[in-house]
């Protein structure tokens, strides 16, 4: 084997990887970068901005069938080869990292390809080399799909979201399986391209981790887009036959020419080494506000269990960082903003109203429709949404909000602002609300 030694081992590239390199890199450490798949991860190939480009494209099409009724005619021709086709040149270079590989390296840092696995403290294991840290190694294996154990469904050539988004052509009718954010983006998306699309979700109810309010509005959606939702079913077993996916549940079955299995991810976790160094683990790696997981031993990203974003990943790798390099660190930012890109966004940060119960809290909460807003009544077609703001009434803050509607990603950001800096209610009722916006509703929540 060869021995090689460096100042940190990075084990994992996604984005929250391979910033952390970049950053340790130019501070003028000695760093070792380790991805066995492609540098930048799940997000620039197959999560994320591939994602976001179906979305960008089926919302096109949503908006240009709203123009009758608001601004005459217009005929709509859907054509996913045309996104696909984007997503092969603009964004993914047909699965190819060199751009990104050649970021890693142009920072400073060494690049070894292939899966690297703990063998004791501050050491990782590579194929034939054998690297050791001087002051530590970081973890970033990200997640995989996670696939039910229904029976017949490990048989069958079932889509995972990697699959479902290097597609060439949009199916004529597709299940999903799974009711969160990734299977209802990408089955919003696809049926606005023409696929006749059900989603199956075991939950009482789908985008179960976000308000009810929340739920009920996209289902009231999807339903009105002709997406059949079944939420608080069984999902007993799933066959092929060559050409046609059956999905039994109870005394029904579901049939489709495709089947996308979006049922939540699972950590990397197994056989990464941790044994060797004394560290036992189920879901997720235990870290402190450092991200350390142990002396000499750091984990970033989705396998830290505290949010499967690319944000918080960016985010715990400037924490790391700091940590790694001795520099000074401010209290952990717990609000935890994340959008899910339906049509309408639904964004969501800090608590929900039964979260904020659950701990006790004194909770007031209030409650706008998009709609009734000026905004939304000049918007028109498409205009669904909700302001919900969770206001813990005997500090007078907010301590969670939820935007929803056209731009309720964008709108966020000043509910976001308003969680993490704890500004008084006081302070945001006595605020102009520029008019006509569709932020201005926050106002009208308060």
């Amino acid at each position: 084997m060869g021995d090689l030694s460096c100042d940190v081992v990075v084990v994992g590239l996604g984005p929250g990887g391979e910033v952390l390199v970049a950053r340790l890199a130019k501070a003028g450490l000695d760093v070792v970068a380790v991805e066995a798949e492609l540098v930048g991860g799940e997000c620039p190939y197959w999560g994320c901005i591939p994602s976001k480009m179906v979305i960008r494209a089926a919302n096109a099409l949503a908006e240009a069938r709203r123009v009758d009724g608001l601004a005459g005619t217009a005929s709509v021709e859907p054509d996913f080869a045309v996104v696909a086709r984007r997503i092969r040149e603009e964004a993914t270079d047909d699965w190819n990292d060199q751009v990104a590989a050649d970021r890693v390296t142009a920072a400073g840092a060494r690049l070894v390809r292939g899966r690297g696995r703990l063998d004791g403290a501050r050491t990782v294991v590579v194929g034939d080399d054998r690297i050791t840290a001087s002051k530590g190694v970081v973890l970033n294996t990200g997640t995989t799909p996670s696939v039910p154990p229904v029976p017949g469904l490990a048989d069958t050539p079932y889509w995972t979201n990697r699959d479902i988004l290097k597609a060439e052509t949009a199916p004529a009718t597709m299940i999903v399986v799974g009711g969160g954010a990734i299977g209802l983006e990408l089955a919003q998306a696809y049926a606005r391209f023409g696929t006749e699309v059900t989603v199956l979700e075991v939950a009482p109810r789908i985008l179960a981790v976000e308000e009810p309010e929340s739920s009920e509005l996209i289902s009231s959606v999807f339903e009105a887009e002709g997406i059949g939702v079944h939420a608080g079913i069984p999902i007993d077993a799933v066959a092929h036959d060559g050409s046609v996916f059956h999905v039994t549940s109870g005394d029904v079955t579901y049939e489709a020419e495709r089947l996308l299995v979006a049922a939540g991810r699972r950590s990397r976790l197994d056989d990464i080494g941790l044994d060797t160094v004394g560290v036992e683990v189920e879901r997720f790696l235990t870290v402190d506000d450092t991200m350390q997981v142990m002396d000499g031993l750091w984990a970033i990203g989705d396998i830290t269990g505290r949010g499967a974003f690319t944000h918080v990943s960016m985010y715990q790798a400037e924490r790391a960082a700091r940590a790694i390099l001795g520099e000074d660190l401010e209290p952990y930012d717990t609000s935890f903003p994340r959008v899910t890109f339906t049509d309408p966004e639904i964004g969501g940060v800090g608590l929900s109203e039964s979260q904020a119960r659950d701990r006790g809290i004194n909770v007031r909460v209030g409650l706008a429709p998009i709609p009734e807003s000026s905004r939304g009544w000049i918007h028109a077609a498409g205009n669904e949404g909700l302001i919900k703001i969770v206001i813990d009434d005997d500090r007078g803050v907010i301590v969670g909000a939820t935007s929803a509607g056209p731009a309720g990603g964008e709108t966020l950001a000043a509910l976001a602002f308003a969680v993490r800096a704890e500004i008084p209610v006081t302070t945001l009722r006595n605020t102009i609300y520029a008019y006509p916006t569709f932020w201005r509703a926050i106002e009208t929540a308060l």
